[in-house]
């Protein structure tokens, strides 16, 4: 079992920064890979960023490359969502998941993970 709490959520204005907190507990997190996925009212949850276990990869979904930054903690069981240049557009729930299969892929397919956070809101304001 893991368990995940997301924070940091918040509104913003359109140009500015939030940085997002997931705090896992529960099983020896530098041995899972972690997501962050985000669903915006009517739409379908996506994708957002992803880690690997011990922090040294990373991919992102286009839509956020080059304002979005995902780092990772081992030794706090933490990961982490640096939102920069945030858009309306960006307005979502947004929640962190771990993926605990076997291969490190750092997957960008909801199925794939394992456990999820309750969520946490950005809003964006223009």
């Amino acid at each position: 079992q893991v368990q995940l709490a997301e924070s940091g959520g918040g509104l913003v204005q359109t140009g500015g920064s939030l940085r997002l907190s997931c705090a896992a507990s529960g099983r020896t997190f530098s041995s899972y890979s972690m997501g962050w996925f985000r669903q915006a009212p009517g739409k379908e949850r996506e994708f957002v960023a992803v880690i690997s276990r011990g922090g040294l990869r990373q991919t992102y979904a286009d839509s956020v490359k080059g304002r979005f930054i995902i780092s990772r903690d081992n030794a706090k069981n933490t990961v982490y969502l640096q939102m920069n240049s945030l858009k309306p557009e960006d307005t979502a729930v947004y929640y962190c998941a771990a993926d605990l299969g076997p291969l490190d892929s750092r997957s960008d397919r909801r199925d794939e993970y394992d456990y999820w956070g309750q969520g946490t809101q950005v809003t964006v304001s223009s």
